[in-house]
């Protein structure tokens, strides 16, 4: 790819004469310090020194915790702190991070996501053991806000080694999260960097997947990276106005361009699909959570997404279920001023 969309940022080649570790680091953060502890020290843990591993948190420019004063604390010289100097949005900090890679491999581990032991060694075997792959990933395990383990990502093959049909695969759903994966500088070079277009989510999905368009992918089937979900992440808020759904609607229109025309419109439908019922999950949690209006929402984009028997269904049901919610609560509302003159009735006033 020779010229690059303006919403897909140019990574610069590193300048000559700069150091070249084999690993690059790079750590974004946003007010999540509590978090970043952790990160760190998941790092530091394995770190094979400066000369193969460049370690820096990209902090934007965060509000309500010191992330540097963590840095400094665990990192004692070791880990290289650099803060915007105004919020440029997580997108463009992601694009800080490659900017000031330095390294042949780029991990962008998040700065409340975390690895196990042996990450990075075994991530450098894939690469080594198959050289023509442009990124690579491991298994991945999905913890909690206080670092419980949830579940675990599915096994996408048994053994080491190169995923086939991985674009078809992964356009339909994503399968796997960002502390997982590792790229090669060289194809962020060639492809550019994230999709600015994504406003809370999405944007990780539509870059794995130009990835795969353009280069074979591996795998290791070993569980070595840590997910966090928060309650209170980006994506989590978006959900309150259907942004979600609505981002990743747009990055499936996206990558519909770098799928074989011959599959094209069946991945699409059914990675809309998939999306849909991504929605309606939503829209019960927030109907459970008694916001109706996100519930709302949610259903209004699942059906955008797709009209399937299947999704229809859900649709209703969880329409009977808001208007059973809001009659009980009609009911009790109806039925409060009687309760209270039976009490003032019996206790004689």
């Amino acid at each position: 790819m020779n010229e690059l969309p303006l919403h897909q940022a140019v990574i610069r080649p590193v300048q000559n004469g700069l150091s070249r570790p084999l690993w690059s680091v790079m750590i974004p953060t946003y007010n999540c310090a509590s978090y970043l502890r952790e990160t760190l020290n998941s790092v530091l843990a394995q770190d094979p020194g400066p000369e193969l591993m460049q370690i820096e948190v990209v902090d934007d420019c965060s509000t309500q915790d010191d992330p540097a004063a963590v840095v400094q604390e665990l990192g004692k010289g070791r880990v290289q702190f650099y803060q915007q100097l105004e919020n440029v949005g997580y997108i463009k900090n992601f694009e800080t991070c490659l900017q000031r890679s330095r390294g042949c491999l780029i991990h962008l581990l998040h700065g409340d996501d975390a690895i196990l032991d042996g990450f990075y060694p075994k991530m450098q075997l894939l690469f080594e053991q198959y050289s023509e792959i442009g990124a690579g990933f491991c298994r991945q395990i999905l913890m909690d806000e206080c670092g419980h383990w949830k579940y675990f990502s599915i096994v996408e093959q048994t053994e080491r080694g190169i995923l086939s049909n991985w674009l078809e695969r992964i356009a339909t759903e994503l399968t796997l999260q960002p502390p997982a994966m590792v790229v090669r500088r060289e194809v962020y070079e060639q492809l550019g960097g994230f999709d600015s277009r994504m406003l809370s989510c999405g944007e990780d999905w539509e870059m794995w997947c130009r990835i795969a368009a353009y280069y074979p992918v591996g795998y290791e089937p070993e569980p070595l990276a840590l997910y966090r979900d928060r309650s209170n992440s980006l994506t989590k808020r978006s959900v309150l106005s259907g942004q979600n759904i609505r981002d990743v609607r747009n990055a499936t229109a996206i990558i519909h361009a770098y799928l074989p025309e011959s599959v094209a419109d069946s991945v699409t439908r059914s990675a809309l699909k998939n999306w849909a019922l991504w929605a309606v999950s939503f829209a019960q949690q927030m109907a459970t959570k008694g916001n109706t209006r996100a519930a709302l929402i949610q259903l209004r984009e699942a059906l955008i997404c797709s009209r399937s028997w299947q999704i229809i269904k859900a649709g209703v049901r969880l329409i009977l279920k808001v208007i059973q919610q809001q009659f009980l609560q009609e009911w009790r509302a109806l039925r409060l001023p009687h309760k209270l003159r039976e009490v003032q009735c019996q206790d004689g006033h």
